[in-house]
């Protein structure tokens, strides 16, 4: 039975309404004491496979080891709540009710290691398993951003500097942009994400003091801890130092990389805002969705204003780790915890509902050519003199007359623009003065807006092809994900 959102208490938008199913069981209580005794399990099968022993008797055994792992996934969390409310830590609680359901193994459960142990290497793994959910969402949207570009890459648009009329571009030549920045992206986050180390097992202050106690001062052994550790868990290697903790350096490189693509998302959806306000471009609009409780006839870019409104979270929540980092004491101080608690899920769970919603508005983009032209052909006469100076100039006119001369008539047809309101007339103005000896019919002739657009085409299918695409192949099976929005 699906569970209904309680009403008498706060609920996180976070997971009622933005992040996918997928992503909030990363950041699950479950996945985290699963992970909890998946580590507990590889730390008691190292120290049994390295010969831990007493009196020449192994103290750990493969009935043991076993025992753990019939139960790696049947948590007990009854017995672990009842036991912390008496012990008032939740390392111990948990070790408490893994060891009633492994009686034989309960005494060598944790055996060495310190709370971080567990509790800094899931953060790690969870981190880890997080990025990679990114890094699938983050592929898809570059593959539709890409089809999306090569659709529209001869498309003439007006480009704007300073959200001004410029030299005109093309529609697929502005996605170009978008699709950039969030490839810098996907190489910051593999790099990451590649880099991401764990804990191992390293004791209280990081010397690995109670290992030296177990295993006799057999430096030799000692040192295969940590890689073996590793490698169970599914990891290259462990950093090598640490304090009781890993370095809170590595959340805030975490945040970075979420902060970074939630700020080309950002930018990718002001400026969709900014061409459905134009009526050239617009967000994917629902049969019977409602733009405005008051105005009935509203379309507003909702999906993009909340991909904005998400992304700034996102880069602002980026200063808690860096914040912690910067104040961690020493080996260690527990003014991290409470903060990462927020910090990171949030950061994740905020960046996953912003790739769901930038892969759903990038799909069902409506592109309206003729509003485009529209706007373009109002403009592209002064856009034109350029080429309009060049063909006097053939026909035996001086260019500093011709340039004299299309300066005041571009005033001229600016004034009746933007004082009278008329339509731009600087063709007529131009076809009307003799000196030009130009014709209306041989101005209009040079008003393709395609002979405008300079290399916009060929700079899009080079960009694809040279950038895009293996990138798109080299992650192929992750690709067809469809985005679901909750509201």
């Amino acid at each position: 039975m699906e569970e209904i959102m309680s009403t008498d208490r706060y609920n996180s938008p976070l997971s009622e309404r933005y992040a996918s199913k997928e992503m909030q069981y990363i950041f699950s209580p479950d996945m985290k004491f699963r992970t909890w005794r998946k580590l507990w399990i590889a730390l008691a099968e190292t120290e049994m496979e390295l010969g831990l022993s007493e009196n020449g008797q192994p103290v750990i055994t493969q009935e043991q080891i076993d025992e753990l792992k019939s139960h790696v996934d049947d948590i007990n969390y009854e017995v672990a709540k009842e036991r912390e409310k008496l012990v008032r830590h939740d390392v111990m609680s948990h070790v408490y009710a893994y060891g009633q359901q492994c009686p034989k193994a309960a005494g060598i459960i944790h055996l060495g290691a310190t709370s971080c142990y567990v509790g800094d290497n899931t953060d790690i793994i969870v981190m880890h398993q997080a990025l990679k959910l990114v890094h699938k969402k983050l592929v898809n949207v570059i593959a539709e951003l890409a089809k999306f570009a090569d659709t529209y890459k001869e498309l003439p648009t007006l480009a704007f500097t300073h959200f001004q009329p410029a030299q005109p571009t093309t529609v697929g030549k502005r996605a170009t942009l978008w699709l950039q920045e969030f490839l810098m992206d996907l190489e910051d986050l593999e790099y990451v994400m590649g880099s991401l180390k764990l804990l191992g097992s390293k004791g209280t202050t990081g010397t690995q003091a109670s290992f030296q106690e177990l295993f006799a001062g057999d430096q030799e052994t000692i040192d295969k801890i940590d890689p073996m550790i590793a490698k169970k868990m599914g990891f290259e290697e462990c950093y090598a130092v640490s304090g009781q903790t890993y370095s809170r350096k590595v959340d805030t490189r975490v945040a970075n990389i979420l902060a970074g693509i939630a700020a080309s998302a950002h930018k990718m959806s002001n400026d969709i805002r900014l061409l459905q306000h134009l009526k050239e471009v617009e967000e994917p609009f629902e049969k019977n969705q409602i733009g405005s409780s008051a105005m009935a006839y509203k379309r507003n870019p909702m999906r993009s204003e909340r991909i904005a409104s998400l992304a700034r979270y996102v880069m602002v929540d980026a200063l808690n780790p860096a914040i912690t980092s910067a104040t961690q004491w020493f080996e260690r101080t527990l003014d991290d915890s409470a903060n990462k608690r927020l910090s990171i899920p949030e950061g994740f769970l905020a960046v996953d509902g912003i790739l769901d919603l930038c892969l759903n508005v990038v799909d069902g983009l409506v592109v309206y050519d003729k509003v485009i032209r529209k706007h373009m052909m109002a403009e592209l006469p002064f856009m034109a003199t350029e080429n309009i100076m060049m063909d006097a100039v053939k026909n035996g006119a001086s260019r500093q007359e011709m340039h004299e001369k299309i300066r005041q008539l571009s005033m001229e047809a600016g004034k009746n623009v933007k004082v009278e309101g008329k339509d731009n007339n600087l063709l007529e103005l131009i076809a009307a003065d003799p000196a030009f000896n130009l014709t209306l019919e041989e101005l209009e002739q040079s008003m393709d807006p395609s002979r405008y657009v300079g290399r916009a085409p060929i700079q899009v299918d080079k960009f694809l092809a040279q950038l895009v695409n293996p990138v798109l192949e080299q992650n192929r099976e992750a690709l067809g994900m469809t985005a679901e929005i909750n509201v």
